[in-house]
């Protein structure tokens, strides 16, 4: 059969001109690779869906069949085969039209049934992925389902990643609360497995739409940054490309020089780590982006070459990601120089086939349904990641772990390491020697003091990076490992593999050294956060008959301590303490979203005679003690100031509150002792406000902090930051009364 491309797909009388323009759309599409045969089938399905949708709107006012042709036209783009077209025009009707399963087989056979049937089921979860009300047992099931229909045919996650592409892009007519949830979902699911797959363009597009809704003041906000100079900026892109091109052009390469897009969210979660180190947006170093596309592989390298020759590349700023790609198998050289004029620019490099990779992920790979070739082994590479989840699933016996092993190895990039005998190993960014030490085996985790990275000894939680070296230093006797490695606050474990390991050999130790162990842990926490809240009490919180039984889940780390820190801040704030602190001994609130100018993230407080709110015109003032006190511009106390040159420019940032908190630390006296402690803190970006020593004897000391904190988890945190300087004793609150500040 060969039919003219006019005649594969009728007019359908009676709908909008819109819908037959979106029907013709798909079909220029399709004749782009498939020939007409093999498009009869689509043909087919868009005359059964069409059918079956009549009658049904979108929120929108449209007709609801405009959904299913658009999804089916993204995966057109990505040239997927016809049976996948047909499944997206179909992936409706069985639960939207009531149309048994039984009739797409018997119309269009078991194989578009089966994607049909798969992307049902993922809609049937959907929703329950991010819901409060939902048990881990029945999240944990939900994400197995997922990762249970990817593995039997990828296809099924394709069609629900243009499914959900088309929602976000259509989310305006929802009420808030259902952009609020889906724009969530979309971004702790979807645009993570769309990254995960290596869908790079599905996955940016999917993390701006959430952003929009999620974040939508501070969407505008970037939006205003980039257009303001974006013809500026467009310009200044347009001119180092032609430099570049011309000395690609003089050695004789077959290129294409583009300015890459910066998309608004990444920018967004790039000025956020920043501003935590105190850092400007403006000092970002990949807001000018180049990216240059060659023949091979070769090719790359040298042009790496020709752009360190005209520019000057910046230390520690340049990637290898041919030589070791990503867990998604992404592949390209970055690198990041600073031109003549002094602006960073990042350059990637890669060949045409790794931008169509990086582009489209999976769906550039035909193996998934056309067996194994040469591109096929690259996409069984690509797809190691979730036949390792589905084995370590069978290794997990709670629902909480397993939703615990998704958040951490389902949805984080990886970084690749090397034994000492140059065997390569995955593990996911922010892994640490011990997490590389159970990878390798249980026992070697077990017996583990010590680590080397690159010939250098470290400490234990230093985080790995691509290309290091890690050797494992063991103690010859079977000690076991430290509860402090279950901690989540002090950073010496990523993977659930590890996590599952310890908590395994914790378990299998002697009941009565749980008990005892989980006792002084809870004891000491309690005391930390000033709760009176009783053992029993905390113990039918997590479901435990007796105290002595929950004592041997928190002393064997099947409870961690970070959890009933979780839940007494849950307390507390529905008590009416909105950091979840009580107040009454605290300092007053602390207002951290304001911005001073020029300088970042200084101490501010808001002043009392004007309270001022986000979206007023605001000025500060500078105190001589208590940093920037913010006030409306038409402040009468501001105009009448004797030092007009005190007053900064502000601007309103993202909102967090602080509060003050006295912490006394006791402590063997010794030199670089407040260094170490203020670099623990350091560590959870908390500022410290104030600090004294007391001298109790000739060789113990009582350091006095005054830190500032934004809840008891963290609070909590930093605690186990500070215990883990050599020397400290004890931490704990101190509520000792201080007389009210006075007003500046």
């Amino acid at each position: 059969m060969n039919l003219p491309a006019e005649k594969i797909f009728v007019n359908y009388l009676g709908l909008p001109r819109a819908y037959n323009g979106l029907m013709n759309q798909l079909t220029v599409k399709l004749k782009e690779y498939l020939a007409d045969e093999r498009i009869v089938i689509v043909s087919d399905a868009l005359d059964f869906a069409t059918k079956a949708h009549t009658g049904q709107t979108r929120l929108s006012g449209g007709p609801y069949i405009d959904h299913p042709i658009t999804a089916a036209t993204y995966l057109a783009d990505l040239h997927l085969d016809e049976k996948t077209i047909a499944a997206a025009l179909l992936h409706d009707v069985v639960e939207d039209c009531d149309i048994p399963l039984s009739d797409i087989k018997k119309e269009f056979g078991e194989e578009v049934a089966k994607l049909v049937d798969g992307v049902t089921k993922l809609k049937l979860i959907k929703t329950k992925l991010s819901g409060n009300s939902e048990s881990d047992t029945e999240r944990s099931d939900n994400l197995r389902k997922m990762l249970v229909a990817m593995a039997e045919d990828i296809r099924v996650v394709l069609i629900k990643l243009a499914d959900r592409l088309h929602n976000m892009q259509t989310l305006e007519p929802l009420p808030p609360n259902r952009q609020i949830e889906i724009a969530q979902e979309t971004l702790d699911i979807y645009a993570p497995l769309a990254h995960r797959l290596g869908m790079g363009e599905m996955e940016w597009q999917l993390e701006d739409l959430s952003f929009r809704y999620l974040e939508p003041l501070q969407y505008r906000r970037m939006s205003r940054l980039l257009s303001a100079k974006r013809k500026e900026r467009e310009q200044y892109i347009e001119r180092i490309s032609e430099i570049l091109s011309e000395e690609l052009n003089k050695a004789g390469y077959d290129f294409e020089v583009t300015g890459r897009p910066k998309h608004l969210y990444s920018i967004y979660k790039k000025a956020q780590s920043y501003a935590s180190i105190g850092k400007e947006i403006g000092e970002i170093q990949d807001l000018f982006a180049l990216r240059v596309i060659v023949n091979t592989v070769s090719d790359c390298y040298a042009a790496l070459g020709i752009v360190h020759g005209l520019w000057r590349p910046l230390p520690g700023q340049f990637d290898d990601y041919i030589a070791s790609p990503k867990g998604n198998m992404y592949q390209s050289l970055h690198t990041t120089v600073r031109t003549p004029d002094g602006v960073p620019v990042e350059v990637q490099l890669r060949t045409y086939e790794m931008h169509q990779n990086s582009e489209y992920g999976v769906a550039s790979h035909s193996s998934y349904k056309e067996g194994l070739d040469a591109r096929g082994n690259r996409f069984e590479e690509r797809m190691s990641w979730l036949r390792q989840l589905l084995e370590w699933q069978r290794e997990v016996s709670g629902s909480e772990e397993y939703i615990e092993s998704i958040a951490n190895d389902l949805f984080d990039d990886q970084v690749f390491v090397y034994t000492p005998k140059n065997e390569i190993r995955e593990l996911p960014s922010g892994a640490t020697s011990i997490d590389f030490a159970y990878r390798i085996h249980t026992e070697l985790g077990h017996r583990c003091i010590g680590a080397k990275i690159n010939g250098r000894l470290v400490a234990l939680d230093t985080r790995l990076s691509n290309g290091d070296t890690v050797e494992i230093l063991t103690s010859k006797v079977a000690r076991g490992p430290s509860l402090d490695w279950l901690n989540p606050h002090l950073g010496y474990v990523k993977t659930t593999n590890a996590r599952q390991s310890i908590r395994a050999w914790f378990r299998h130790q002697e009941r009565d050294v749980n008990v005892d162990r989980g006792k002084d842990l809870l004891k000491k926490e309690l005391k930390r956060l000033n709760s009176n809240i009783s053992d029993f009490e905390i113990a039918k919180w997590f479901r435990y008959e007796s105290e002595n039984d929950f004592y041997a889940a928190l002393g064997s780390g099947m409870v961690s301590i970070s959890q009933i820190a979780g839940r007494i801040t849950a307390i507390k704030s529905e008590q009416g303490s909105p950091a979840a602190i009580s107040i009454e001994e605290l300092g007053p609130v602390i207002a951290t979203g304001v911005t001073v100018l020029g300088v970042g993230d200084l101490l501010t407080r808001t002043a009392e005679c004007c309270l001022p709110l986000p979206g007023e015109s605001i000025s500060g003032f500078v105190t001589r003690t208590r940093g920037v006190t913010v006030h409306r511009q038409d402040c009468i106390n501001l105009r009448n100031v004797s030092e007009p040159e005190r007053i900064v420019p502000v601007e309103w940032g993202q909102s967090r509150n602080v509060f003050p908190v006295r912490i006394a630390i006791e402590s063997q006296d010794r030199v670089g002792l407040l260094h170490d402690i203020t670099g623990a803190t350091s560590t959870e970006h908390v500022n410290i406000a104030g600090s004294s020593t007391e001298s109790i004897d000739g060789d113990t000391v009582i350091v006095h902090l005054t830190a500032q904190v934004s809840s008891l988890e963290q609070l909590s945190r930093l605690f186990n930051k500070i215990e883990s300087v050599s020397g400290v004793k004890s931490v704990n609150r101190n509520f000792t009364k201080r007389a009210p500040a006075k007003n500046n």
